[in-house]
């Protein structure tokens, strides 16, 4: 994956930055493999940079990044065979968002039981919700799409 990091997200309250935090992006090619280099990726990232995430926030993200470039890989290759992830962590929130360049903008739909897939955006909103986060589907000036989505570092009423 390449990796043209970008600098430092917005500061935090304060106005100081925080060490964790930055903004990081990775390409990779719409492929299969790309999924568990992603995930493992921004585990490592997460990690190295020290960001005070729990384990399940952890397992989160990585659940969500899973997703969303299996998507990305299975739905938009044709058209883009090149995908971004980016890292944005700020003092109190870590997003993870995931750019193709297809126009194809999906939503997520009321989830089949007969079907055996098709339920990773309702996946990712049920995540995104449980953890106090937000997630959204935006056009980019390129005419593709970002999907993302913003969890707290701190779990909901801590």
């Amino acid at each position: 994956m390449g990796n043209d990091g970008r600098g430092p997200g917005p500061l935090p309250r304060g106005g100081a930055p925080v060490p964790y935090e930055g903004v990081w992006r990775f390409t990779a090619p719409a492929v299969d493999a790309s999924v568990p280099q992603a995930r493992h990726a921004v585990r490592d990232l997460l990690a190295r940079q020290g960001v005070p995430a729990s384990d399940d926030l952890v397992q989160g993200l990585l659940l969500i990044v899973s997703e969303l470039v299996t998507n990305a890989v299975r739905h938009a290759a044709l058209l883009s065979p090149t995908l971004a992830v980016e890292v944005a962590v700020g003092a109190e929130w870590v997003r993870v968002s995931v750019e193709d360049n297809h126009p194809y903008r999906p939503t997520a739909l009321v989830a089949d039981h007969g079907q055996t897939g098709g339920r990773g955006l309702l996946l990712v909103r049920e995540i995104t919700r449980e953890a106090g986060g937000a997630c959204d589907v935006e056009h980019t000036a390129s005419g593709g799409k970002v999907i993302w989505a913003a969890l707290p570092l701190k779990p909901n009423g801590a």
